[in-house]
This record gives C-alpha cells, sequence and structure tokens, in this order.
C-alpha cells in the first residue's frame, strides 16, 4: 500500500479516503496516476487537461476511484459482473467489502503490468478477459472458483464470524478476502499466461502436471488430508491438493509479499529499494527477516503471527518462476 498524502494540506490518507480530515477536500483515487487527488465539483482535471469522474459505485460500493466518463464504473467495478440485488441489504454490505479488496488487487496487477481486462468488452476480442461474480450465500452454499475467466467469490466471506468458522473447519492459518481474490486471480494468470505448451512444460517441472484429475484431486486431499512432509516443498497444505492450487496459492503468497514490503518501504519500515531479481533475493534478504520481526511483535501483544508461513528453498524456486512469468508477460505486452 502507498503511503498517500493530501495534496492540499499533505495530512497523510488512507486508500479509501473520500474526504481529508484536516482540510475537508472531497477526495478520490486515480489509478493511472496512483494517488489521490482532490475534486472540485465532483470532477478532478488532470495534468493533461482530462477531466475525470467519480465511479458510479461511489454511492452503492463505497468506490473511491474514477472514471473517463460520468455516470459509468471505474476499471475496477467494471469488471464485477453480477452483484447482489439492490434490496439483498446483507449481500450489500458484503460487497462494499469484497470491492475494497478487488480495488487493491486491480491496483497490485496494474502496477505488475497485467491490466486486467473485462471480458466480453470490446477490449477483450480474444475472449480472455475477465469478470467477477460476487454472490449472496445461498442454502446449498456458493463455491468459491474460477472457470475460464470468471471468479466467483462467496460474499459470506465478508464476514468475521463465518470466515473464522471456515478457516477452523479447514484447519487454515490464514483466511482473507484478498487472500481469496488474490488466489482466484492465480488461476486465471496461469490460465492466461501459462496454458501454452512451452511453458506448460516448464511450470509442470515445479507445480506436478495440471493434466491430473482435479475432482479425485479434491476427494482424495478432504479424505486423506496433505501428505507428512508438505511442508518442504509446498506453502500451504492447500497447496498440496494439484497443481492448480499449488500455482494458485505460490501467486497469492508472491503478491502477499510485494505488497507487504511495498507497505514497509513506504511508511519508513524498510529502506527503499528496486524489486531485486530472482525475486526469492527478495524474499531472503527482505521479507523473512521483516515477516520474523513483525511475527514477534505480534507474540509480544498476545496476537497470533502475522505470516504463519515457512518458505523453503522449492518454494523459493516457485516463487521466482511466478516472478519470471509476469516480467516475461509484461514485457511481451509492452
Amino acid at each position: 500500500m502507498k503511503a498517500h498524502r493530501c495534496r492540499v494540506c499533505g495530512n497523510p490518507l488512507f486508500f479509501e479516503n473520500t474526504r481529508c480530515e484536516v482540510c475537508g477536500s472531497a477526495l478520490a483515487y486515480s489509478l493511472i496516476e496512483d494517488a489521490i487527488v482532490p475534486l472540485s465539483g465532483g470532477e478532478y482535471r488532470a495534468g493533461d487537461g482530462l477531466i475525470w469522474h467519480t465511479c458510479a459505485n461511489r454511492d452503492l460500493a463505497a468506490c473511491t476511484w474514477l472514471t473517463a466518463d460520468a455516470g459509468t464504473l471505474c476499471s475496477s467495478c467494471a469488471l464485477t459482473r453480477t452483484r447482489p440485488a439492490n434490496g439483498d441489504e446483507a449481500g450489500l454490505a458484503g460487497l462494499v467489502i469484497a470491492e475494497r479488496a478487488k480495488r487493491q488487487l486491480v491496483r497490485e496487477l496494474h502496477r505488475l503490468g497485467v491490466p486486467l481486462v473485462r471480458q466480453g468488452s470490446a477490449a477483450d476480442p480474444a475472449g480472455t478477459g475477465i469478470a467477477f461474480d460476487l454472490l449472496s450465500d445461498t442454502p446449498d452454499g456458493v463455491v468459491i472458483g474460477h472457470t475460464d475467466g470468471v471468479i466467483t467469490i462467496n460474499l459470506a466471506e465478508t464476514g468475521d464470524a463465518y470466515r473464522e468458522r471456515m478457516r477452523i473447519q479447514l484447519d487454515e492459518p490464514y483466511r482473507t478476502v484478498l487472500g481469496h481474490l488474490r488466489h482466484e486471480i492465480g488461476h486465471y494468470v496461469e490460465w492466461l499466461l501459462l496454458e501454452i505448451p512451452d511453458r506448460m512444460d516448464a511450470a509442470r517441472t515445479l507445480f506436478g502436471d495440471e493434466r491430473a484429475d482435479y475432482g479425485d484431486a479434491v476427494t482424495r486431499h478432504y479424505a486423506q488430508g496433505p501428505p507428512d512432509d508438505w511442508r518442504r516443498t509446498y506453502i500451504s497444505s492447500y497447496a498440496t491438493m494439484h497443481p492448480y492450487e499449488d500455482f494458485a496459492e505460490t501467486w497469492a503468497h508472491f503478491l502477499h509479499i510485494r505488497d507487504a514490503v511495498e507497505t514497509a518501504e513506504e511508511y519508513g519500515i524498510l529502506r527503499e529499494r528496486a524489486v531485486p531479481h530472482p525475486f526469492s533475493r527478495l524474499v531472503i534478504d527482505v521479507w523473512l527477516p521483516l515477516a520474523t520481526g513483525l511475527n514477534m511483535v505480534n507474540r509480544s501483544l498476545g496476537q497470533k503471527d502475522l505470516y504463519p508461513f515457512v518458505i523453503t528453498a522449492p518454494v523459493l524456486r516457485k516463487l521466482d518462476f511466478v516472478d519470471d512469468a509476469i516480467q516475461r508477460y509484461a514485457a511481451e505486452s509492452a
């Protein structure tokens, strides 16, 4: 997360601020500038003379982002294909939380050089765009997942009690809405960037053969659990279920680490530096010492570890693979 300041008075701001608490200026976020900017009459005039407008979801989903055309959705909200009905109060409350996490994800991917294109739009002639179905829970439940560019999220996950109950039931050390989004976008990234013969061959050497039957893998995982020695080669027990899940879990931690390090640099906890290559150098030299220190701070306050994961040499190689794939995609796109 970036350390934002009000351009009018210099007061520190948070990513979701819509008004400066010191000078009262109305605010919105510009993805192009990666900055929180002041509004005048609900509009922002950029340095190039373009006029930007507040997102049409500013009231419905507490969206703080700008859009090029008045009355339209911003580049993050436009990716949502399905949302709760207007009369679904519980669902709409969850939508606010889910959309907030999605905006953070969209910003991350934009900075990585992977701008997300709305599925079915004019900018998606190849049919490889993305869409989000943010759904209210049902008696039969809503399955979180990714299929051919569509990511489905159960908005029940935005409730702390529900999410903690599921975390305990599935024996997970960590469960957040942003974590779900980062994991599912990992499935999309693999589908988009790697399901090409020469690239999948390389992925299989690290993550395994994704052609293994997924349904059988799920049944086996929940019946037998992970292998006893899973910590030697996987970032999480869930990653052991199938090569697709191993990649998605690795991708999620790639984003976790990048965002946490950026935040620590922005707030002066770490000295600012360029992201090294290979990515494993950042993990070893910067992230692991930082994570250990933050875990000890949490323990000193009687809290759980902030980052309750162990990163081994095989996991480092997987993280480097993810980083190489995304850098290659950004270079090819450019």
